[in-house]
Parts: structure tokens; C-alpha cells; sequence
């Protein structure tokens, strides 16, 4: 059911995805936005009406290419349900197979109305087709094809007669091979190209328009010519002959005529395809303008999300009466990340000491700091800007108590300290911080990791300030 589309229920051809996560053909989305305004997706409508969005109205733009399904459909096996054909394979090859199928029934292009396996038409223009006549230029009989195949063998001994040693002469003093080393095979027929052999075989794929008009051209100067040599052996050939001849000489004319417009038809048909895939290959290049500028606006908005759940997070974790409890997980990580210098401090979030008061923040190094480095856990505090700093005194004189808290209740550790108003670190910031000040010797390591203490459980420790 995957593979068939929402709106002609057939095999999905260059498969699009709406937003509500239906699949239609590129031409049955195209024609449904075409022809109806605001049209809601019909599987939506069929599958549960209820939940009929935004999301459900169609519109090319809001449809994107889905190549994970388009690769499925192409490797599908199939065959050919053609009577009497035995092909099989899969779906990306069957498209070509149709064009070529001998046993589909196609069209007689002569008009006469008649259905004929492929592999037949040959035999149907030869044998039974009625609208496969030539009239003779004398006597304006009309010859059909049964006749022509009588007439056809008279002509053909005559020809022998006629132009074999013309022939035999031409094979004698042609001295020019028709295919040169480097040369295009079709440098006899007039075609002047050259150069290496995979140059060749690119160049004589996409010439064969051009290749065939130099045939055609070709075709028509040997013809000339051999009726000039006919003219001279006129004398020779009973006039009856001569009529049946030259009436044959017309099926051929024709034939040439009909091959002509076959190659105008091949010219005209591969300069549409050209044009077709310069205006596929402009949507596709708006298309991927258009993807990328999604892309950049996916980028800001999840910038902005990113922002927004920061700031939420902030809000939930904020304090705003100068009692502050930090809870620091995965702590064997983050000492390690300590030790190896990954990362030798963390910061807590920010919070107050009043709703307008101060913002400050703790910063703890689990493997210590200055002299306590390598030996004890160092914690600090640090004054940081706040929106409401011009009316607040300074420096910051407020006292600080630090405390590492027993998750069993029973000794608790507890540091205090008074601001030293001429430190720097008290001042009123000019940055996004001051310089942290407190305690490099908080607590011993060896403390912090003894299973006498429950300073550290599940991996988890809590630390406590409290600013009076």
C-alpha cells in the first residue's frame, strides 16, 4: 500500500510527501493544487476526519521529494504482462522495455487503422497494409504493397545489370578506408569529427540526429548518381522495364522521405527533452534554495529553542533569598575530567541574593585549585553583573557560609568568610564576572572519597551556600 499513490491509487511515480505524511505522484499533486483552492489531503478525510490540520492542506511548496521511496519502487521486481513476452526485472527498467516490447501492439503509422505487434509492423507495411502505395510518376497507377514485392525482384535483377559494374568500379578506386583511426564512423557520410576512442563513442551517442541527416544527404547524392548512369543505359533497358524501374526508384524516394521526417521528428523531440531538463534542472535548483533557506531557519529556531530551554531551566533552578542548593551529578566523571584537565572547574547556575538583590554563582573545582590542587575539593563564590547592580551598595560586604552536604545527616562540612571590601573580586562587575574568591582547601579528597562520609552517593553530592 506504501508504494501507490494517495490520489490515482497507482504505483507512485517521482513519489512527493505531503506534511501530513501522504504520498502522491509530482503530476497528481500538480493537478490537484491546480485545479481546487485549499484543497485538504483526501486520506486525511478518509483515515480520521477529527484531526484534520493545517498540515493536511496540499500545496506543491509544502511537498518534498521522498527518494527513500522512489529507490524502493525502482528496485520492485516486475514483468511484462504483454501476451507471448517473457521479460522480467525491476520497475526502473520496465519504462524502457515498453518502448522496445516486441509483442505490444502498437499502431500502423500509415493511417490505415490497423493494431500490430511490433515485431510485425515490418511485415504488415510489406504484406497488408492498403495505405502503403506509391504512384508512378508516368502513368499514375497506384502499386501496392503485395505488388511492389513482385515489382521488387525485377527491380532488383535490373539493378544488377545495370550498376554492378559501377559498383565493382567504386570498390576498385576507393582507396580511403571508411573508418579512420581517430575519425568518427561517419566521416564518409560527411562527418568531420575526430579524436580519441571514448571521445568517439560520446560524440557518435549524441550526434545520431546529425549522423542521420548526413546519411539521408548521402543517400540522395548516390541516388543522383545512379540515375545518371541509368540515363545512359537507357538504350539497353525495355521501356517497360524502364517504367516499372523508375516507379520502384519512387518507393525509394519515399522512403527516404519518411526516414527525413523521422530524423526531424528524433530533432525536434531531443531539443524539448533538453529544454525539459533545463526547466527540471532550474526547479531543482530552486528547490535546493528553497531547502537550504528552510534549513537556515530550522537552524535559528532551534537556536532559539535552545535559548528559551536555557532560560526555563534557569528560571527552575534560580534562587531568590540567598540560600542556594547545588546538586552535582556523575561526580567520578567530572573529577576525572578534573585530573586530566578536560575540565578543571564547573559553574553552578546563577542565583540571588534578593528578588532585585545580587546574582552571583558558585564555582567548585572537584581536584582542586591554587593550593589546594591535586589535594582537597576547592569551592568559591563569584559576583557577577546584574541587571539591578546601579542601585545596589558596593562593594558586596554580605557574609557567605559554604556547606558540603552528609546525605546520611551527620556531619555536615561547613566553611564561612566575610568579603574582603578591597578585593577586587567584591567590587561592582564589569564583566560578565569577577574573579571567584573563597576556599581552596574546602575538604580533603581523601575525605570526600571515604565510605565512612556520605558526601558522595548514587554519584551525586550536594553543595549549600547560604548569604546572610
Amino acid at each position: 500500500q506504501k508504494y501507490l499513490c494517495s490520489n490515482c491509487n497507482n504505483i507512485l511515480k517521482k513519489a512527493l510527501q505531503t506534511l501530513c505524511g501522504h504520498r502522491y505522484c509530482s503530476a497528481c499533486l500538480s493537478w490537484i493544487v491546480r485545479t481546487n483552492k485549499n484543497v485538504i489531503c483526501q486520506k486525511c478525510k478518509e483515515e480520521d476526519p477529527s484531526t484534520l490540520s493545517e498540515g493536511s492542506m496540499l500545496a506543491e511548496e509544502r511537498a518534498f521529494g521522498d527518494a527513500a521511496i522512489n529507490k524502493e519502487i525502482s528496485e520492485l521486481k516486475v514483468h511484462c504482462v504483454t501476451l507471448g513476452c517473457s521479460w522480467s526485472g525491476i520497475m526502473k527498467n520496465f519504462e524502457e522495455h515498453q518502448s522496445l516490447c516486441e509483442y505490444a501492439l502498437i499502431p500502423c503509422h500509415t493511417g490505415c487503422g490497423h493494431m500490430v505487434m511490433r515485431k510485425k509492423l515490418a511485415d504488415h507495411l510489406e504484406n497488408g497494409c492498403v495505405n502503403n502505395v506509391t504512384t508512378c510518376q508516368k502513368c499514375k497507377r497506384s502499386l501496392s504493397s503485395s505488388e511492389y514485392q513482385i515489382n521488387k525482384r525485377i527491380l532488383f535483377s535490373w539493378y544488377l545489370i545495370i550498376f554492378f559494374p559501377f559498383f565493382f568500379f567504386f570498390q576498385q578506386n576507393c582507396s580511403t578506408p571508411l573508418i579512420s583511426k581517430d575519425g568518427c564512423r561517419f566521416a564518409e557520410a560527411g562527418c568531420s569529427f575526430r579524436g580519441s576512442k571514448e571521445k568517439i563513442k560520446e560524440h557518435e551517442k549524441t550526434a545520431v540526429g546529425a549522423h542521420m541527416l548526413l546519411l539521408l544527404q548521402h543517400i540522395k547524392q548516390l541516388k543522383a548518381s545512379l540515375c545518371a548512369a541509368a540515363k545512359s543505359a537507357n538504350a539497353f533497358i525495355p521501356r517497360s522495364d524502364l517504367n516499372v524501374n523508375e516507379n520502384k526508384l519512387h518507393v525509394f524516394e519515399n522512403i527516404v522521405a519518411v526516414l527525413n521526417k523521422e530524423v526531424e521528428t528524433s530533432n525536434l523531440e531531443i531539443t524539448a527533452f533538453r529544454r525539459q531538463s533545463e526547466l527540471d534542472q532550474n526547479i531543482i535548483r530552486g528547490l535546493e534554495l528553497k531547502i537550504a533557506e528552510l534549513h537556515r531557519c530550522l537552524t535559528q529556531k532551534d537556536a532559539g529553542l535552545s535559548s528559551l530551554h536555557k532560560t526555563l531551566l534557569f528560571s527552575e533552578q534560580a534562587s531568590y533569598d540567598g540560600v542556594f542548593l547545588w546538586k552535582i551529578t556523575d561526580v567520578g566523571r567530572k573529577l576525572q575530567d578534573s585530573v586530566t584537565g578536560r575540565a578543571v572547574s564547573l559553574y553552578s547556575p546563577a542565583f540571588y541574593t534578593a528578588k532585585y538583590g545580587y546574582k552571583v554563582c558558585l564555582r567548585v573545582y572537584l581536584n582542586g585549585d591554587g593550593t589546594g590542587k591535586g589535594t582537597h575539593v576547592s569551592l568559591f563564590f563569584v559576583v557577577m553583573k546584574g541587571d539591578y547592580d546601579a542601585l545596589l551598595p558596593w562593594p558586596f560586604r554580605h557574609k557567605v557560609t559554604f556547606m558540603l552536604l552528609d546525605q546520611n545527616n551527620r556531619e555536615h562540612v561547613i566553611d564561612a568568610f566575610r568579603p574582603d571590601l578591597t578585593s577586587a573580586s567584591f567590587q561592582r562587575p564589569v564583566n560578565d564576572m569577577n574573579v571567584a574568591s573563597g576556599c581552596p582547601m574546602f575538604l580533603p579528597l581523601s575525605k570526600l572519597q571515604s565510605p565512612k562520609y556520605a558526601y558522595v552517593k548514587e554519584d551525586t553530592l550536594f553543595l549549600k551556600c547560604i548569604i546572610e
